[in-house]
């Protein structure tokens, strides 16, 4: 039964009205505020208790504390605040409903909270190709998910519960930044002792990406949290030279996310750096020509031959994932390659195919590889073992790099070789047999979503190879123009196949290309109209579908941003 005030006692004691009004004075409601429907938010400050909104301050002030002592681990809290040990037996006596911080479910001895800003967006690019805003961090909200450290929490390492959470959000797009690994495998090594545990340069470099694909959700934010630590962790692993396989991956992966953002020159120096180093592991040999390794006992032990058919299969991923980075890109940013393929057995590509990852658990490694894998296959050898799906990305991106190598023979300021014609037929026909056994477009949507997404990029890949090869001579010859726009109208067929949602899933690699697409296609609209003829209205759609996936693809992938605004740019300017 509420307290009634005595009768006649016209005026409440200093304090003892509710914070909301001057009332009189009934508990647990006064009859003001249940009049206005406010009973649930009456409250008092009668000095026995903590209010509701002194508790959710208080509540602030912790999370906030917090957050600065994870971004900065060098931050000293400049107080400790003490809580009385006693408050919760008092806690009836209060008017207030909400309990003391020792009942809340949100506080627990050693395991602070971790809180994920909620009120962001990220910036918009600039029209340039060689540097963009990054996306700065906005003030942190106060309401967060129940995530909390463990005792045995590293600065490297995420609580287990934050590290699966991430690792769920990036598994989808892993193949999106070139990275072909078993999940499964790495969410197990979690919970095992340390030797066991991924090298952090790998792993934050997969909660990057996570955040990264998050855009603009509340944790992309933790961007440059998860990039510092993955810098951190790459330069101690160079140090220690533990773990290289990881080390390469992880460079991999960061390399692709600053070209994602299209920041240029990191990009390009963490591609580099991997294709280096890969290369001076051993990765590009035939893993079982024992004779080929150095002989340096201090050499790690992960880049030695492992008959296990998943450490195996790793590997060979791995190599494969710093050869698709090293030649597509190297295309893109008009940079030498790094990773040699001579007829010097040291300077030769002898790594097997790859494969799915269901052959490598099943111990199916292919064990004897064609000599000279990527050279056999550009003279027209034919290996059984070459036809996986991301074996299908690798030989695209062989060939694209190829073309590109070719054309630049063509500039009139450069000697031209006697083969060259030659060579430039050949591998025009190997371009167009190597289409036919690509998995029809109708057919895509029959296969799993990440096999999609490759063989997406693998036509684009291979198209694009063919404008690339005869470009340097399209502004003069009719005959060659031509031919660069069938190449640029399949692309655009491609894109036709590509739904709303596997925007989501698209290698970064494929804005550069559509870039290529659509310089060929504005340069046959420019051709039409110096001729004065009627402009085919056919060449004016083609654009506008290739600007629309631009477009699309462009709050996902800055990078893709940055090109589409170069291609309406030009358009503006006919």
């Amino acid at each position: 039964m509420a307290n009634k005030p005595e009768s006649g006692q016209t005026t409440l004691q200093r304090g003892k009205a509710c914070l909301r009004c001057r009332c009189d004075g009934s508990k647990p409601s006064c009859q003001q505020c249940i009049r206005a429907k406010k009973g649930e938010a009456c409250e008092y400050d009668d000095g026995k208790g903590k209010t509701r909104t002194q508790l959710l301050r208080e509540h602030i002030d912790r999370l906030e504390q917090r957050i600065r002592e994870l971004e900065d681990p060098e931050y000293i809290s400049p107080a400790v605040v003490l809580y009385d040990p006693h408050e919760n037996s008092r806690s009836g006596s209060s008017s207030s409903s909400f309990s003391s911080p020792g009942d809340t479910s949100l506080y627990h001895a050693h395991s602070p909270p971790l809180s994920f800003p909620s009120d962001s967006s990220p910036t918009s690019p600039n029209a340039s190709w060689t540097s963009l805003q990054a996306v700065t961090s906005p003030s942190p909200s106060s309401f967060i998910p129940e995530i909390y450290f463990d005792d045995q929490q590293t600065r490297f390492q995420p609580p287990l519960e934050l590290a699966r959470m991430l690792l769920d959000i990036f598994s989808p797009h892993r193949r999106q930044c070139g990275l072909d690994i078993h999940i499964g495998h790495v969410l197990d090594s979690l919970t095992t002792c340390s030797t066991e545990q991924r090298h952090p340069a790998l792993m934050n470099s997969m909660y990057l990406w996570a955040c990264f694909i998050s855009r603009p959700e509340p944790l992309c934010q933790h961007e440059d949290h998860y990039l510092g630590l993955a810098l951190d962790a790459l330069r101690d692993g160079l140090r220690d030279g533990e773990k290289i396989v990881d080390i390469i991956q992880g460079s991999c992966l960061l390399s692709m996310y600053f070209l994602a953002n299209g920041r240029i020159l990191e990009g390009s120096y963490h591609a580099t750096a991997a294709a280096a180093l890969a290369v001076q592991c051993g990765l590009h040999v035939n893993t079982h020509q024992n004779d080929v390794w150095p002989t340096d006992p201090q050499e790690p032990f992960d880049t030695k031959p492992s008959r296990t058919g998943s450490k195996e299969g790793e590997r060979i991923l791995a190599f494969w994932q710093v050869y698709n980075l090293d030649r597509c890109w190297s295309v893109i940013l008009r940079k030498p390659t790094i990773i040699p393929d001579g007829p010097d057995p040291r300077q030769s590509i002898n790594c097997p195919w790859p494969q799915d990852w269901a052959e490598y658990e099943t111990g199916h490694v292919n064990v004897a590889p064609p000599f000279q894998t990527i050279q056999g296959f550009l003279g027209g050898e034919v290996s059984p073992s070459g036809f996986s799906t991301q074996a299908m990305r690798v030989k695209a991106s062989a060939l694209f790099a190829r073309a590109d190598q070719l054309s630049t023979a063509l500039d009139p300021r450069v000697k031209k070789p006697s083969t060259l014609l030659h060579e430039i037929q050949n591998l025009e026909t190997a371009i167009a047999h190597f289409i036919t056994t690509l998995m029809p477009l109708d057919q895509l949507d029959a296969i799993s979503l990440e096999d999609k997404h490759t063989l997406i990029v693998a036509h684009t890949l291979a198209h694009t190879a063919s404008i690339q090869l005869y470009r340097p001579l399209a502004q003069d010859d009719p005959i060659v123009l031509d031919k660069c726009s069938r190449s640029a109208r399949a692309c655009v067929a491609v894109v036709k196949h590509i739904s709303d949602r596997d925007y989501n899933y698209l290698d970064p690699i494929i804005g550069p290309c559509w870039s290529y697409v659509a310089d060929t296609l504005v340069m046959e609209l420019e051709t039409q109209e110096a001729a004065w003829t009627v402009v085919d209205t056919d060449v004016r759609n083609q654009i506008s579908t290739l600007l629309y996936a631009m477009t699309t693809l462009g709050p996902r992938l800055p990078i893709v941003a940055i090109a589409a605004s170069k291609v309406q740019k030009r358009l503006s300017e006919l």
